[in-house]
């Protein structure tokens, strides 16, 4: 999606043609931090917030914590996601499988990232393999060499896992090494996030279950914003960013005491 431009509006603008060029930016880039449009336009917080209340009211956007999005911002369907920057995400999974020892035990989510992930796991290392994902499991089997648990309970076709009460209680009755949870968002200030509530437990519990967390996170997933978080920034050990996210970022992730790696150029 191409970024938006917005020219700043002069303090005194009329909150009507603020909430314009607001709704404007929410249409270009699909999401908006009130911080960065408070300087952005020259207001306070408070200001750029009773906007948002006012465009949200109108049902022209849904207000997350430090922002917004647009109404539609929810998880695109898993068969759309699986063609999308496929080198990205085998780019960023081979970063992500160098952090795995051999023996350990992997709690992996559904999600086509963690299903790269899984792709590339080396298949004579004595790993088992703990999923919530039909697809990962079968991925899995169709290798050889891994012990694979599959989590049950009911499947979201969207999420393409399985979430709800009796999935979050099987993950509480398992330990992991390593857990990689799905990203939708994550931020140096507040930690990880995600779109759905009960996608959001079984995250969670996926955390609660490991040792060590790993996100693995393309561009467009560091420093969004989405409605329910998973976890602190203190309960993620490592994050696995592409190698285009800027210095600054990697920086303030490094600041809070996260391992950032950094997956290869041109891959």
């Amino acid at each position: 999606m191409a970024k938006a431009t917005t020219a700043p509006l002069q303090s005194g603008a009329l909150p009507e043609e603020r909430q314009q060029r607001i709704l404007d930016r929410l249409r270009g880039d699909g999401r908006v931090v009130a911080a960065e449009l408070a300087q952005l336009f020259e207001v306070s917080e408070d200001s750029i917030r009773r906007d948002l209340r006012e465009l949200a009211a109108q049902g022209l956007c849904k207000r997350v914590y430090g922002g917004a999005l647009l109404p539609a911002a929810t998880l695109t369907p898993l068969k759309q996601r699986r063609m999308e920057h496929s080198a990205r995400k085998q780019a960023l999974a081979r970063k992500a499988v160098s952090l795995v020892q051999t023996g350990q035990t992997l709690l992996i989510d559904a999600g086509t990232t963690n299903a790269a992930i899984a792709a590339a796991l080396p298949r004579d290392a004595g790993l088992t393999v703990i999923t919530n994902a039909p697809h990962i499991a079968q991925l899995l089997l169709d290798r050889e060499g891994f012990e694979v648990l599959l989590i049950g309970g009911r499947v979201d076709p969207a999420i393409g896992g399985t979430i709800g009460a009796q999935a979050v209680e099987q993950v509480r009755r398992v330990r992991a090494d390593l857990c990689f949870p799905g990203a939708c968002a994550i931020d140096a200030a507040h930690g990880l996030w995600g779109f759905d509530g009960e996608e959001a437990l079984f995250k969670r519990a996926m955390i609660e279950a490991s040792d060590e967390t790993v996100v693995v996170a393309t561009d467009d997933k560091l420093e969004a914003v989405a409605l329910h978080q998973v976890a602190e920034l203190s309960r993620v050990q490592h994050l696995v960013v592409e190698h285009s996210a800027d210095r600054a970022t990697r920086s303030a992730f490094a600041a809070r005491g996260v391992a950032v790696h950094r997956a290869e150029a041109g891959q």
